[in-house]
């Protein structure tokens, strides 16, 4: 490709994202292939999936092209400013999937054991018999939405839409519960 006699090849990533302004169509295609492995690369990355890596890589150039103006190169280069925007995108994608329905009898299950994770092997095996005890003693909607959290790593937004409750009861909720945990945690090991 060559703009009045200059190779698009060789003009620099802020020079080539300036020239996005310009709406020229030779330039969006050489933007967009300078950079479109690393956009598609940072979103597979993410979500794991390459239908909806390639939507979020194209949702990707269409934010730079409205965006061009505000990009600032004292915070960074043009990649990582478009890696940037394709995390954030990938981040609000996989959130925005819906939470696997989870069986109530499982949820029960697992709140009465803790799962064979890392997280279980750096307990001692009497802080995990603790854990459970605790977790055991709270108001059943707490300890649900706690589990929900901690265990299947739920935001509060998926708590609250899975327990199909506001999203402000489904953070008291974690936060109460995880106040209790911590507090009981505490005095037990306080008392020697």
């Amino acid at each position: 490709m060559r703009r009045i006699g200059i190779s698009l090849e060789r003009v620099s990533d802020e020079a080539l994202l300036a020239g996005l302004m310009t709406g020229d169509p030779e330039i969006a295609v050489a933007f967009v292939r300078r950079f479109q492995r690393r956009v598609f690369g940072v979103a597979i990355a993410v979500v794991g999936d390459v239908q909806l890596a390639e939507d979020i890589a194209q949702q990707t150039f269409e934010r730079a092209c409205r965006h061009a103006q505000v990009y600032d190169p004292r915070r960074g280069s043009v990649p990582t400013w478009l890696a940037a925007i394709a995390h954030n995108l990938a981040i609000d994608a996989v959130r925005a999937r819906k939470a696997t329905p989870v069986d109530p009898v499982d949820l029960e299950n697992m709140m009465e054991t803790i799962a064979d994770t890392p997280e279980r092997h750096a307990l001692s095996a009497e802080t995990a018999v603790e854990l459970r005890r605790v977790v055991g003693s709270l108001p059943r909607e707490q300890a649900r939405a706690v589990v929900l959290a901690g265990i299947y790593g739920m935001t509060a937004q998926q708590v609250a839409d899975f327990e199909k409750i506001p999203l402000g009861t489904a953070k008291t909720r974690i936060r109460s519960a995880m106040a209790k945990i911590r507090a009981s945690l505490a005095i037990r090991q306080a008392d020697p």
